[in-house]
C-alpha cells in the first residue's frame, strides 16, 4: 500500500463498505444488538451503518480527515459491545465458532490501527 493515501483508501473503503453492510444485510447486525438496546434494534442498525459511511467519506478530504479519525474510532468503541455481546453469548450464534466470537474481540484493534493509519 504505497503511502499515506493507501491507507486513506484502504480505510475508506473498509468503512464505507461495512456501512453499506448494515443496509445489504440488516438481520445479522440486528441479532448482535445488546440486551439493553434490543427494542431499538432496527435504530441502532440504521445509525451504527450510517456512522460508519459518514466517517468512511469523510476519511477521503484533507478538511474532514482529522474528525473521522475520532469519529471512527468512538464508532469502533460503540459497537465493540455488540462484538462482546456475541462472545458471552454463543447459544445465540451456533453457526459460528465460539472461538471465532472471542478472536473477533482483539481484530477491533486492527481495525482501529487501519483507522488511525488512514486518517493520518
Amino acid at each position: 500500500m504505497g503511502g499515506s493515501r493507501g491507507w486513506r483508501y484502504a480505510a475508506a473503503a473498509f468503512w464505507i463498505a461495512n456501512g453499506l453492510n448494515h443496509f445489504r444485510a440488516p438481520k445479522f447486525y440486528k441479532a448482535i444488538v445488546p440486551p439493553p438496546f434490543e427494542q431499538w434494534k432496527s435504530e441502532v442498525n440504521v445509525a451504527s451503518g450510517a456512522a460508519e459511511l459518514v466517517g468512511g467519506l469523510a476519511v477521503l478530504p484533507d478538511r474532514t480527515r482529522p474528525a473521522a479519525r475520532w469519529w471512527l474510532l468512538a464508532t469502533l468503541l460503540a459497537v465493540y459491545w455488540a462484538n462482546v455481546h456475541m462472545a458471552l453469548r454463543p447459544d445465540k450464534f451456533p453457526r459460528v465458532q465460539p472461538a471465532l466470537l472471542y478472536a473477533r474481540l482483539p481484530v477491533q484493534g486492527l481495525f482501529a490501527w487501519l483507522t488511525w493509519r488512514g486518517t493520518q
